[in-house]
């Protein structure tokens, strides 16, 4: 008897293919992978953040959130000074 801590090689194979639903042309062949073509050009000094809803309803561009944070920053003392002039 299988104690319900014990791994059951098979029952796990069958299990796996008896609900697997990806077809066998998106399994990925990891020994024919090729770099990201486009890694070089990504900005490493950049920031991703994700905008709860409500905000990213009113702030749609990086340029309208950049320039409201800069001018929140300039009524910050202790970082206005170290902000660059943009």
């Amino acid at each position: 008897m299988i104690s319900q801590f014990e791994w059951d090689k098979d029952k796990a194979i069958t299990n796996i293919r008896k609900h697997d639903d990806m077809f066998p042309e998106y399994e990925f062949d990891y020994q024919k992978a090729h770099p990201n073509r486009f890694a070089d050009q990504i900005n490493k000094d950049r920031l991703v953040v994700v905008l709860d809803p409500d905000i990213a309803d009113i702030f749609t561009t990086a340029e309208s959130v950049n320039m409201v944070l800069r001018a929140l920053i300039t009524t910050m003392p202790a970082v206005a000074k170290q902000l660059p002039a943009s």
